[in-house]
């Protein structure tokens, strides 16, 4: 193997590890704030549902214990971890392209450039999670009965009801929100980086 195919190698395997860490560490406030988001309107001199951040979280751990916290994290988990890999390879991948040579420095632009393949990359993985992880979280957030058993039914039924349109339904959006994300992400982050360097 040699020194850039292991470099590929070993970017894709911290990208994986990372996006787990990412989304157990994350994902209680995620579940919490797509329950803000689409809580229903209280009627005229009814209270809301919740009242804030931390009242969404104490019902939810009244009413469902722990794990309600981390409703639907089977999904993101299953398609975040090959995600990042797949964001750190095409990152990789990106910043390879536009050199002439491995230890050439890349400029502002160019490390946006490549933030913006990782994003292109990542979109076939991320669109679908994202999907049935809004969808699981929605209902777990509703009062009516369950429409869906878990990740695996919901990209079931979502399947049988619209076929593959229907799971990749959002991809679009998904795929701006990626390229420009990854690219603010590589850009930024690098310039952060080289900052804090020269202030050390």
């Amino acid at each position: 193997m040699t020194k850039e195919q292991t470099g590929f190698l070993s970017n894709f395997l911290a990208g994986g590890v990372g996006g787990a860490c990412a989304i157990v560490s994350g994902f209680p406030l995620d579940t919490i704030k797509v329950r803000l988001q689409t809580m229903p309107n209280p009627a005229p001199g009814e209270k809301p549902l919740y009242t804030g951040t931390f009242d969404c979280a104490k019902q939810t751990v009244a009413k469902e214990g722990f794990k309600g916290l981390y409703k639907g994290m089977a999904a993101p988990l299953v398609g975040v971890t090959p995600m990042f890999a797949v964001c750190f390879l095409g990152n990789s991948i990106g910043k390879r392209l536009q050199q002439k040579s491995p230890d050439q420095e890349l400029t502002v632009l160019q490390l946006f450039n490549a933030g913006m393949v990782a994003g292109v990359f990542t979109t076939g993985i991320m669109a679908p999670g994202e999907r049935i992880k809004c969808l699981l979280q929605i209902q777990a957030a509703g009062t009516g009965p369950a429409k869906y058993a878990g990740p695996l039914d919901c990209a079931k039924q979502l399947f049988r009801e619209g076929g593959i349109r229907s799971i990749y339904k959002g991809t679009c959006a998904t795929l701006l929100r990626g390229t420009g994300l990854h690219s603010r992400e590589e850009g930024g982050g690098d310039q952060a980086v080289a900052f804090r360097v020269g202030v050390d």
